[in-house]
């Protein structure tokens, strides 16, 4: 006694127990041989079959054989008249699926045993039959299905109703027959019948949205008693609620007024249900909002951790649109900072910092710090975001806040949780500016301990663009200055950067920063020597002739206006001369890069790799008629003119020069019997005003499976995004060729094949360039070239959709992953860049809004090298 006390208390010892450890399909199936035994045993043979069921739930795989050996050898234990066993030979049938020829050899034991006078045996039998079966003896079996349903047994009819769930998915159209049946059921007292019963025939009605309504309005006048029913009938009132298209006065009304009769209901269950319903509900008013908050408070102060757990994960969502609803809960939720469970703290914790006011901030957070030392990362992860938007909120309270994250960034913790954390810091930092100095001294003595290279690099990076606009620059250099001789390689390096930055912009330190610099041209790295030189070069700390202070600046604190891939590429390609390499001869377009395939027996053969930008550089310069338009300023990605598998397959790259539009249309003959000669495209451009065909250049040949290009170049207005539709017709000479020789015919037949239309937009006009620092790149512009405006852009499903649109319409490349929408946000901020036609750098900030009507408005501000640039980008967004 005295050892098994002791087994339970080592609580370690007791969660690595498992009466599974070391079983071997080899050995189970060898045991698997006592169910041939002529005196069976059935807890032997019980233990074997759970082994067996272990090892399939495993993922282990049986062979063929062994599949049917086994099967075989358990349909002899229908012999035994063990209830337990019997139970367990129904779970292993279903478990081996067997095939057709081996159902034909258990069907019969399983319908004797489904018009057994034991219910045990005929609900187990109705599951397993309806698992194996297919529609053929699904018929002959329909008859005892539908007299299941309506058994006056509850686990019987539980069971009927349960397969018919999992059978619509496979044979529809026989389940859908048993409506009456169902129907009935749905009156059923029992409360798991009722519930399947509901479950099934909603799943039948469900293609049909008047089907689905009537059986709603018919349900909530009171028929259903079954809590677990009730709580799906809540369920299918606010689909159809969600799905009408009637007013909130007229149809939706009604089953509003059953929801919130729900409210009052004794299950728990039901009421909760209710609630979450209300809540969710698209444009709920704060008057229909109320009943809904009040039960979800009552059930902050319940005994149960799951009714806690439920309300406040439910009001934590609500304070995300709503959170002046919930500030009625707020001191409910304070009790809870303190429960027992960290999964309800954490969420009342994050409710409160979302809905409470500026004078509860200081309690709060005297609150939060007893608390984050007993939660795990991934929930001081959310507080932290929640107490960045808290502070954005309220900004005077920046000093309790900051000093707050200080606190925690000096614990232990994991990468994510700490990134969390200077990632708050540093968007306090940007937009508070009374935050700046406090902020980034507390940035700075983290890295004085800072495990994780990534994060010291950021927080240098950062600490370069913003210390030497501070009133005392001075102070930070020690902090930079013990990276050198403490961190590793890649620490020295950013802080090399950071040391020349602050050298740059800070003329009064310039000769201190010469000295640190000095020092760093005797480490033991490369890239640090390399650094240090080079900055020593560039600001004229080795003697040398510099440059202007503001090359300087423009090279330490510029944004790289090329992307790394293809300045890596361009590098990879560059043959050593006696020409040195030009970075302006690195393109500046961002090419995506295709999403890979698998690569198998069924992959099709990879494709070939795309054309760079130089390849059709030198290809258009290299046509007589196009040689004087100049270097183009974007080659678009290839546009299919065609569907796949017909008989010709075009695509067409547009090149877009100053003054001239040229269309590569790249044709491939898949015909092997043909020959085409002669191969062009007629263009009719009546609805592009602006553009007039100036050149063609057909194909002369286009045997079977060799690709070739034809040429229609047009002449446009110069500097200026016209765009337009262009109707496109293959025109040819088809020439029959003979399969065994290969020769073709003398005389061929004119022929056309109808091509898909094209279109010139806006977005191609504007090259995707992104920079490495937007609020750099944009504080470098000149604030006169600045032009803002706010637009509608009416009813979307979600801002991500937006966001979408706007930037497909622009042909921008998005800066700093802001792009990406968080989930539910009613609020973004987009960043975008890119060159305009004419080398004309553009920099765009989009601010998006949505409100509960889910109608959304954008204010769109615009800097760029011309005004006229910018007056240019509000023109395509006012016409898009």
């Amino acid at each position: 006694m005295a050892q098994m006390v002791k087994k339970d208390d080592d609580r370690d010892e007791e969660a690595d127990y498992s009466p599974f450890v070391g079983i071997e399909k080899g050995a189970v199936l060898q045991e698997a041989r006592v169910f041939n035994d002529p005196q069976l045993d059935p807890r032997r043979c019980s233990q074997v079959i759970t082994k067996l069921l272990y090892l399939l739930n495993q993922g282990e795989s049986f062979t063929k054989f062994e599949a049917t050996d086994v099967f075989f050898a358990v349909t002899k234990l229908f012999q035994s008249k063990d209830i337990g066993l019997r139970r367990m030979v129904y779970l292993m049938i279903k478990e081996l699926s067997p095939c057709a020829d081996e159902v034909i050899i258990v069907t019969s034991c399983l319908m004797k045993d489904m018009n057994s006078k034991s219910d045990m045996y005929r609900a187990n039998a109705i599951r397993v039959l309806c698992r194996i079966i297919d529609g053929t003896l699904l018929t002959q079996i329909e008859r005892y299905l539908k007299q299941a349903i309506v058994d006056k047994n509850p686990v019987v009819a539980s069971a009927a109703l349960v397969s018919g769930i999992h059978l619509l998915q496979t044979n529809p159209d026989i389940v859908k027959r048993w409506s009456n049946e169902v129907q009935e059921a749905v009156q059923s007292r029992a409360a798991l019948v009722q519930f399947h019963a509901l479950a099934l025939l909603h799943k039948i009605r469900q293609n049909d949205r008047l089907a689905v309504s009537k059986l709603v309005t018919s349900l909530t006048r009171g028929t259903v008693r079954s809590p677990l029913a009730q709580c799906l009938l809540i369920r299918y009132t606010s689909q159809v609620i969600r799905e009408s298209s009637t007013s909130n006065q007229t149809g939706d009304r009604p089953f509003y007024d059953y929801l919130e009769g729900c409210l009052r209901h004794k299950a728990e269950m039901v009421i909760f249900e209710a609630a979450r319903a209300i809540t969710e509900l698209n444009g709920v008013s704060s008057r229909e909002l109320t009943p809904a908050i009040t039960v979800l408070q009552l059930f902050l102060s319940s005994s149960k951790p799951v009714l806690r757990f439920a309300a406040v994960r439910t009001l934590n969502k609500v304070a995300m649109t709503r959170p002046l609803a919930v500030t009625n809960c707020n001191i409910d939720m304070e009790s809870l900072i303190a429960d027992q469970n960290r999964s309800i703290a954490t969420l009342a914790i994050t409710t409160l910092l979302k809905t409470g006011n500026e004078s509860s901030v200081d309690r709060l957070m005297k609150q939060i710090t007893n608390f984050m030392s007993d939660i795990a990362d991934e929930f001081k992860i959310v507080v932290v975001e929640a107490i960045r938007s808290l502070c954005l909120k309220f900004p005077l309270k920046y000093r309790s806040l900051m000093n707050f994250l200080s606190n925690i960034l000096r614990e232990e913790g994991g990468f994510e949780y700490k990134k969390a954390i200077v990632d708050s810091i540093v968007i306090l930092i940007r937009d508070i500016p009374d935050a700046k100095e406090s902020g980034l001294l507390h940035l700075c003595e983290f890295i004085e301990d800072c495990e994780f290279t990534y994060l010291s690099t950021q927080i240098l990076h950062f600490l370069g663009n913003e210390g030497p606009k501070t009133s005392d620059p001075s102070k930070y250099i020690r902090y930079i200055y013990n990276r050198v001789i403490l961190e590793n390689a890649t620490v020295r390096a950013s802080a090399v950067c950071t040391l020349a930055k602050f050298g740059a912009m800070v003329d009064s330190l310039k000769p201190r920063i010469f000295v640190l610099l000095r020092r760093c041209l005797y480490d033991s790295d490369d890239e640090v020597r390399d650094r240090a030189t080079l900055y020593l070069n560039t600001l004229g700390g080795d003697g040398a002739v510099v440059e202007t202070d503001k090359d300087v600046k423009e090279f330490l604190f510029g944004s790289l206006d090329i992307p790394l891939v293809n300045l890596e590429t361009s590098l990879k390609n560059y043959e050593p001369s006696e020409e040195p390499f030009d970075v302006k001869s690195v393109p500046k377009e961002v090419k995506s890069k295709p999403i890979a395939e698998p690569t198998g027996l069924r992959a099709p053969p990879a494709a070939a790799p795309a054309p760079t930008v130089d390849t059709y550089e030198r290809l258009l310069s290299s046509i007589p008629e196009f040689s004087s338009f100049g270097k183009p300023f974007k080659s678009s990605a290839p546009v299919e003119l065609t569907e796949a598998e017909t008989e010709y397959a075009v695509n067409v790259v547009k090149h877009i020069f100053d003054g001239h539009v040229v269309f590569q249309y790249n044709c491939t003959n898949t015909i092997p019997e043909q020959l085409l000669e002669n191969v062009s495209v007629i263009v009719d451009a009546s609805e592009a005003e602006e553009f007039s065909e100036v050149a063609v250049t057909p194909i002369k040949s286009l045997p079977y499976g060799s690709p070739g290009q034809t040429f229609v170049a047009f002449e446009k207005p110069g500097g200026v995004t016209a765009v337009g539709k262009f109707l496109n017709v293959l025109r040819f000479i088809v020439k029959e060729v003979d399969p065994s020789s290969g020769e073709a015919e003398d005389v061929g037949v004119e022929d056309e094949y109808q091509l898909e239309d094209l279109e010139v937009v806006a977005a191609d006009y504007i090259l995707k360039v992104g920079v490495s620092n937007f609020r750099n790149a944009w504080e470098s512009m000149d604030p006169d070239t600045e032009r803002v405006d706010e637009y509608g852009l009416g009813s979307r499903e979600s801002l991500a959709e937006a966001v979408g649109v706007v930037i497909n319409l622009l042909g921008l490349q998005p800066c700093e992953g802001t792009e990406v929408v968080p989930n539910n946000a009613r609020s973004h901020t987009c960043l975008l860049s890119g060159v305009y036609i004419g080398n004309m750098k553009v920099l765009v900030r989009l601010s998006f809004g949505i409100d509960s009507r889910k109608e959304v408005a954008m204010k769109l501000a615009v800097r760029s090298d011309d005004i006229s640039v910018s007056d240019a980008i509000h023109d395509i967004v006012a016409s898009g």
